[in-house]
């Protein structure tokens, strides 16, 4: 076997078991994904884990998918985007498809509510860790913890379209990079 094709595999796999845990959504799996990529396997350095993180976050599709292309690809191009794209993938497909098949018949049973009503809140808890997680590795501070805030406000109460929260983010954002450079140049 091929070293690419034993790292191919190896990706397959660990996407695949942090696959299996991706209740809350993919951004659950962030601080699951930076321990196995960055700190066990050492595929990526955390300044890259950051900045695919953020690519992940602003191209269309699932975060989580995005995420394992773009780390598969940075690995072993085509090969490990597919293959690392399937390993997260294959485990929520089959457990849909397996609770589809027999959630009519057990849906009623106590045993099955009480399941899913403790599952919300460790969800809930997985989620707080994951943005506490992205707030430290993206310089996200009490002194600019305006921004989300307002943007959420703008959304909620304003109506005004994430679309637009998200071009004035990214506008602000160079304009500030421009202007952080300028001063340390000076």
């Amino acid at each position: 076997m091929k070293n690419t094709d034993k790292m191919c595999l190896d990706a397959f796999l660990t996407f695949f078991r942090i696959g299996l845990f991706t209740i809350g959504g993919g951004y659950v799996m962030i601080p699951m994904i930076e321990d196995e990529v960055v700190r066990r396997k050492r595929w990526i350095d955390s300044k890259d884990f950051v900045d695919l993180l953020a690519l992940a976050q602003s191209v269309p599709g699932i975060f989580a998918v995005n995420f394992a292309v773009f780390i598969g690809y940075k690995l072993c191009r085509l090969k490990g985007a597919l293959c690392m794209a399937a390993g997260v993938v294959l485990p929520s497909f089959i457990i849909i498809l397996l609770i589809a098949l027999f959630f009519q018949q057990f849906r009623n049973y106590p045993l099955v509510e009480h399941i899913f009503y403790g599952v919300r809140p460790a969800a809930v808890a997985l989620l707080t860790v994951a943005i506490f997680t992205v707030s430290k590795k993206t310089r996200f501070y009490w002194s600019n913890c305006w921004i989300p805030i307002v943007s959420a406000l703008l959304i909620w109460l304003m109506g005004v379209s994430p679309i637009y929260i998200v071009l004035g983010a990214g506008i602000g954002g160079y304009l500030y990079g421009i202007m952080t450079r300028h001063r340390e140049n000076s």
